[in-house]
């Protein structure tokens, strides 16, 4: 079976610097016409989203899909509520986790895989401030490396 190429819509970094994601998984999205044309166009962000579980089904709050221009009368609310396609053993999964203290699910990235909207989210468990520092320290020695290591090549 060919790979499908993945086309990114979306990128959610500030869950890379806010939590420790400990699983990745990958959820298919319900939506309507004219948000798929606006996604294709990039109009889209996950910056304030949240995942949760709701009647045994998952639901992402505060995705932004923007209008689509071309769209009049059939645009839906750009932040309504939408949900995500898991099986069934998933989602038990993740809810059993997100049930321990401390682990949420944060949506991670959108992207095109074929035609197909795709999401990926992630279990994750928040950083303390000296977690983030830690963080910024070790980027910033790993830039420092690479900026030595580029210039003694010259």
């Amino acid at each position: 079976m060919a790979k499908t190429e993945k086309k990114l819509i979306a990128n959610n970094k500030k869950a890379y610097h806010d939590y420790f994601i400990l699983e990745k998984y990958e959820a298919g999205l319900v939506l309507h016409g004219t948000e798929v044309k606006s996604l294709r166009m990039g109009k889209c962000s996950i910056k304030e989203a949240f995942i949760r579980v709701e009647d045994g089904e998952m639901y992402i709050y505060g995705m932004h899909i923007s209008p689509y221009e071309k769209g009049n009368i059939f645009n839906k609310d750009p932040l309504r509520v939408r949900k995500l396609l898991l099986h069934k053993k998933e989602i038990l999964k993740i809810f059993g986790k997100m049930k321990e203290q401390g682990i949420t699910v944060v949506p991670l990235q959108v992207y095109f895989s074929g035609s197909l909207v795709k999401i990926e989210i992630g279990l994750a468990k928040g950083k303390k401030l000296y977690d983030k520092r830690e963080t910024i320290a070790k980027k910033d020695q790993k830039r420092e490396v690479q900026r030595e290591f580029k210039a003694f090549n010259r």
